[in-house]
């Protein structure tokens, strides 16, 4: 009998530190589509949230595939959702397809500065779009909002009339309606095309992120750059989301410290977002670019211009349309 206890002592031992170590080894892989440790702020978010959760010590780790190494940009959204991916960093509007009401995360002239980006987080227009989220099959992990600029190797960028003629990238539905409207065709395609579309004479003017700006060195194939300053037109939501699968198999010890994680590389990227920007017309004009600014005059054409065409769109074919944008304008 004694040497049965022993037995099954041992065994219990065995079983517990099995367990353990099965709990030690349980990795979350994380994906994004900006190059890894060459200082962009997204890789970085999903970075601390890895290092932060590691140093949690709850029987987690998060591996990071940057640069599109594990899912392409656009398919990322669905593997969160089927809880193939369980985290990934996201410019939310690549979703619309699927989601529509995540347009209005890239609707011209909805943010226009950082201050009104941060003060929008905490409003009933983001608590709509995080209901969508939930229900699509993820949850938030930190909010980020980036400015964006628009940049072109024919002409500078500024009233509406500027890009007539001209082979435009944007990022979404809302901002292809509104350069068609203002006369220019639209090719769409990730931020990470950029580059090569107007190297081969694809595109001749772009719109995205001043982080992807930077990282993607698209300096080198354009003469005229527009900065966001105070009339930034484009504001892009790029949230850390996991997928709600991955975040039920988690206990609360591990929720908490993802949660955590979170909170620490949202308040990194608020504290670095501004700089962004002051980074872009640097690295921008260090390297020959011509870089202009777009007056009031010229941010509100394109305001009128959004209003008859991106806003009308969204309200009349998406649901809740018109109470995303509203909710959104009444944050001041």
């Amino acid at each position: 009998m004694i040497r049965n206890h022993h037995i099954i002592g041992g065994a219990v031992a065995i079983a517990v530190a099995i367990g353990s170590t099965a709990m030690a080894q349980t990795t979350l892989r994380a994906s994004h589509q900006w190059p890894g440790g060459q200082g962009d702020v997204r890789d970085e978010m999903v970075q601390i949230l890895a290092r932060e959760v590691a140093e949690a010590d709850v029987g987690l780790e998060v591996q990071v595939y940057p640069g599109a190494s594990l899912f392409g940009p656009k398919e990322q959204w669905g593997a969160i959702a089927q809880g193939r991916l369980d985290i990934t960093a996201l410019p939310l509007d690549y979703a619309s397809g699927r989601h529509p009401e995540f347009s209005a995360t890239l609707m011209p002239g909805l943010v226009r500065n950082h201050e009104r980006a941060e003060r929008l987080n905490d409003s009933r227009f983001m608590d709509m779009i995080k209901d969508v989220i939930n229900e699509g099959g993820a949850r938030v992990l930190a909010d980020a909002w980036l400015a964006g600029a628009f940049a072109s190797n024919e002409r500078c960028i500024t009233s509406p009339d500027s890009v007539e003629g001209q082979t435009m990238r944007a990022a979404g539905p809302a901002f292809d309606e509104l350069l068609a409207a203002a006369g220019a065709s639209i090719a769409s395609m990730p931020s990470s095309e950029i580059y090569s579309a107007m190297q081969t004479g694809v595109l001749t003017g772009a719109n995205t992120s001043s982080g992807s700006f930077v990282s993607y060195r698209i300096y080198e194939q354009v003469t005229c750059l527009t900065r966001p300053g105070e009339n930034a037109l484009w504001f892009m939501y790029e949230p850390i989301l996991i997928s709600e699968r991955t975040w039920q198999r988690l206990n609360d010890e591990q929720r908490e410290a993802l949660m955590d994680a979170g909170q620490v590389a949202e308040e990194y990227f608020a504290a670095e977002a501004a700089g962004l920007d002051e980074t872009l017309v640097d690295v921008f004009s260090e390297n020959g670019v011509e870089v202009v600014g777009m007056s009031s005059e010229d941010y509100q054409a394109w305001l009128e211009l959004a209003q008859q065409s991106s806003y009308q769109t969204f309200a009349d074919n998406v649901p809740n349309g018109q109470e995303l944008i509203d909710a959104a304008l009444e944050v001041e």
